[in-house]
């Protein structure tokens, strides 16, 4: 009986002392108070958790139980009366989401980014509305862009357009990102906290690709993505809905469950019925695998091949201000010719 009540106990605690970290961290990151009386209140917060805490160690269960219940209570229901906004002094590279329409064969996207970018935080350039042929859409490539900590990387899917004639052709990148407002800053911890709302951006490759390769030094792998024309179009259309899904009621973005993973995965199980769940699709760096696993990368080579060949890193700093940057940066990757 004394090792089941000191069980009981110890659970009590733990499950304390989790409310208590959660709570402290929900408030630090979304309590609407300026910062000295955020974390004053962030600091009562503790002082109640630990006191609970404390009298649970003494001995006392119910007590400290009912009152941590009462705690958590008027947190959850403040926590869940949080909404997403759409009207903020938002960063300059998430000012405004994509937006799209499809007229017969004609694909609109309004508010394409074609940013020059400078240095991480600044960019000469702006947004244009871009029309695209949907009977001309040839391919579907991944962009694997990785900044050294295992696992995790970010996920862009770039849509290549035939042109009329050869060199014309068109390439649109969808990324699933951020928005943050001007004063922001990224955290991952953050992300889980209802800080930032999500955002789905269209860009020119030679804005999204060249900003992680070129600008901010980070490892880019492109990744042909075998889809059957018909799959392909409805993926396109599919991320064109969820943008103007978003433009219409925004979400909070979240680090696990609403990403640039995530998001994709759920439109791929719309078009290819039976995609299993797999950690692959917390951990984004681990994305390629994933999908190499599930037959829809180029056949015939390993992962380990493709990740080697697709490696476009050098390519694109070489090919920085080139007019045919997205045709320099495929050369020598599996699924597409020189």
């Amino acid at each position: 009986m004394t090792m089941i009540m000191a069980l009981l106990t110890g659970l009590l605690g733990l499950g304390i002392a989790l409310a208590t970290l959660w709570g402290a961290l929900a408030l630090g990151h979304r309590l609407p108070l300026p910062r000295p009386w955020r974390w004053g209140g962030v600091g009562l917060w503790l002082a109640a958790g630990s006191g609970w805490l404390w009298l649970a160690w003494q001995g006392a269960r119910l007590g400290p139980l009912a009152a941590m219940a009462v705690q958590m209570a008027a947190l959850l229901t403040w926590w869940r009366r949080l909404t997403p906004s759409k009207d903020l002094a938002w960063a300059e590279d998430v000012a405004h989401l994509a937006t799209g329409e499809v007229e017969g064969e004609r694909l609109t996207l309004h508010r394409v980014r074609h940013f020059d970018w400078q240095t991480p935080t600044e960019a000469r350039g702006g947004w244009e509305r871009r029309t695209y042929d949907l009977r001309r859409l040839q391919s579907v490539d991944l962009f694997v862009s990785s900044w050294g900590r295992p696992g995790i990387a970010h996920v862009l899917v770039s849509f290549g357009f035939s042109g009329e004639g050869p060199g014309e052709e068109a390439f649109v990148a969808f990324s699933v990102e951020v928005r943050r407002e001007r004063h922001e800053r990224f955290s991952e911890i953050g992300g889980f906290f209802k800080q930032y709302e999500l955002a789905i951006i269209a860009a020119d490759e030679r804005d999204a690709v060249r900003l992680r390769s070129n600008v901010r030094g980070e490892r880019v792998t492109l990744y042909h993505v075998t889809l059957a024309p018909e799959a392909r179009r409805d993926l396109l259309l599919a991320l064109v809905a969820a943008a103007n899904d978003l433009e219409r009621q925004p979400r909070f973005y979240h680090t696990i469950t609403a990403n640039c993973t995530t998001l994709m995965f759920a439109m791929m199980r719309q078009i290819i019925e039976g995609l299993p769940l797999d950690h692959r699709l917390l951990l984004s760096g681990l994305l390629p695998g994933y999908i190499h696993e599930h037959g829809g990368l180029v056949d015939g080579y390993r992962l380990c091949e493709l990740r080697r060949l697709g490696d476009i890193t050098e390519r694109a700093r070489q090919a920085h201000d080139a007019p045919d940057f997205s045709k320099r940066i495929r050369r020598g990757v599996p699924g597409w010719c020189d």
